[in-house]
């Protein structure tokens, strides 16, 4: 059988960029618009209230999860909580905040603490020039990164409290209020505080970077993780991680300190000589701002004493802020696995020599025509979007350093307005082996009777988004995301990552085509029906 009709995407031709939902010209969350909004408050004189995330039980808790009296909230402005309130006092630190008590958000705050570390990217999601001072309105805006897009959000100031105080995140500084704001943009992202209940750090990393991803299951991996964790430490990455659930979905605190089910942030990587043998090192942060581990390399052990005054005074603290040091080892053994954005691929790679490139493709699964499910469905998994991929042979200069030399990502997108009735297909992807005399089409479902996947993204798991950073040798591939049920739709992004020079291009038929129409295009493609009777058949 001869397979559909193709476009061919020239290797050479750049697309035009639309700068629409890019930082620079992001979009409008809601058509909501900051500037015009606030100009419009200085014109009448009144202070912002956002009738689109509205100051009742719809914006906080509305199916009642939560288990709040939504009689004893209230909406209080900061100036009516404290008499001095401030955007931001002395800085932003991942010190500055405590998790509230309603709310298990800690995979957000996690991604927070990773956030503040980086000034450019702060800057990013918290547009300078927002303050309680002379231009104050009550109105402020945030900016995410949403599925390849970034996007400006608009809140009013605010927050629900209970008598008096607030009842999500809040800042130890009882008049600084960037967190509890920054938390409610991205409760009105989410459609809701309730819609933010549980959920990955890797979500949160990417919203507020919009850069790569790479995701380790710690025990797992053949990565020399800490090496790559300290190179993207240098590289201004994010990185949180989590610990494994326990017999329950609770909280649990373990004897040594460790909470189960628990996101944390990675604050730090380091290296110190400890009886003359170097000792690698991984700095974590409870989200909570307390509740700390307690075994080797935590504050108060012996260890310390063992290595020198210098490194002592470098990493040692004993202050009860959540903040503490582990050995790698017992980082890989209490913690499930490890989430770092950065802004650039590069620090994937130690050689300076090596530079990554990317090409990210969005496209959908669309029932009858795309929607294939995975390779089970021997006659439909042919359908799904194809893309090609050719790795090229490294130079000597880099060859070397890092033995993976692709990353692939791909993340899918439901549009529905509340995060927790989004339902993640199980979807993943698979990589095989083209031979060089295959063409530049779309490979029909008799190549994949005969062949089997050399890489792929493991099994298939209902989540957001998926990665996988391998090795491939020089030669040419084909790369097919897909759910795992066939007649699934949904958007998707694939993201590819090479260290090497690499030729990309999107196989995608023009149209879908049955049996019936494809015998009646046949003496169109003859010669293209030829080459694939020599292939195939």
């Amino acid at each position: 059988m001869p397979p559909p009709r193709v476009n061919r995407i020239p290797t050479d031709e750049q697309p035009t960029r639309d700068k629409t939902g890019t930082l620079e010209v992001p979009l409008k969350f809601l058509d909501q618009d900051y500037q015009e909004l606030k100009k419009s408050c200085f014109t009448n004189k009144i202070r912002y209230v956002d009738e689109k995330f509205p100051l009742d039980s719809s914006s906080i808790d509305p199916k009642k999860k939560l288990g709040l009296d939504m009689k004893q909230i209230k909406w209080l402005r900061p100036s009516e909580i404290v008499a001095d309130p401030q955007l931001i006092v002395k800085g932003v630190s991942r010190f500055d905040y405590s998790q509230g008590s309603y709310l298990g958000d800690c995979w957000f705050l996690a991604s927070v603490g990773a956030l503040t570390s980086q000034d450019d990217v702060m800057d990013q999601v918290m547009p300078v020039g927002q303050s309680f001072g002379q231009d104050y309105a009550g109105i402020f805006h945030f900016r995410f990164w949403r599925f390849g897009k970034w996007i400006d959000v608009v809140i009013d100031d605010k927050l629900p409290t209970i008598d008096g105080k607030l009842i999500f995140v809040h800042s130890k500084i009882s008049n600084e209020f960037w967190p509890a704001l920054l938390e409610k943009a991205y409760a009105k992202v989410c459609g809701s505080y309730a819609d933010m209940q549980a959920g990955l750090v890797s979500e949160a990393l990417l919203d507020f970077t919009g850069g790569i991803h790479v995701h380790f299951e710690t025990a797992k991996t053949s990565v020399d993780l800490w090496s790559l964790m300290n190179r993207a430490e240098k590289a201004k990455a994010l990185m949180a991680c989590s610990t494994f659930l326990g017999k329950t979905s609770a909280n649990t605190v373990l004897p040594n300190g460790i909470v189960q089910g628990h996101a944390y942030t990675v604050t730090g990587v380091y290296k110190v000589t400890c009886r003359g043998k170097p000792v690698q090192l991984v700095r974590v942060l409870n989200p909570w701002g307390e509740q700390e581990w307690t075994g080797d390399w935590s504050d108060k052990s012996s260890l310390w004493d063992k290595v020198s005054k210098e490194e002592q005074s470098r990493c040692r603290s004993l202050a009860n802020d959540g903040e503490f040091w582990m050995s790698m080892e017992d980082f890989t053994k209490n913690f499930e696995d490890i989430d770092i954005c950065c802004l650039s691929p590069d620090f994937l790679d130690s050689s300076s020599e090596c530079k990554w490139t990317s090409t990210c493709y969005k496209d959908s699964w669309v029932d009858g025509t795309t929607a294939g499910g995975c390779l089970n469905n021997k006659d439909s998994f042919w359908m799904n979007p194809q893309f090609r991929v050719r790795i090229e042979e490294l130079d000597k200069e880099c060859s070397g350093q890092c033995p993976e030399n692709i990353l692939m990502s791909l993340m899918q997108n439901h549009e529905k307005r509340n995060r927790s009735e989004v339902s993640n297909f199980a979807i993943g992807f698979s990589v095989f082996a083209i031979p060089p005399e295959m063409k530049d089409v779309k490979l029909p479902d008799k190549f994949f009777y005969r062949k089997r996947p050399i890489e792929g993204s493991g099994n298939f798991i209902d989540t957001r988004h998926v990665m996988r950073f391998f090795k491939l040798y020089p030669g040419e591939y084909l790369i097919i995301p897909a759910t795992f049920n066939p007649k699934e739709c949904a958007k998707f992004t694939l993201s590819i990552f090479t260290k090497s020079e690499s030729h990309r291009r999107n196989v995608k038929p023009e149209m879908t085509m049955t049996s019936d129409l494809l015998s009646q295009h046949r003496h169109r493609k003859q010669n293209l029906i030829e080459d694939f009777q020599t292939n195939f058949m």
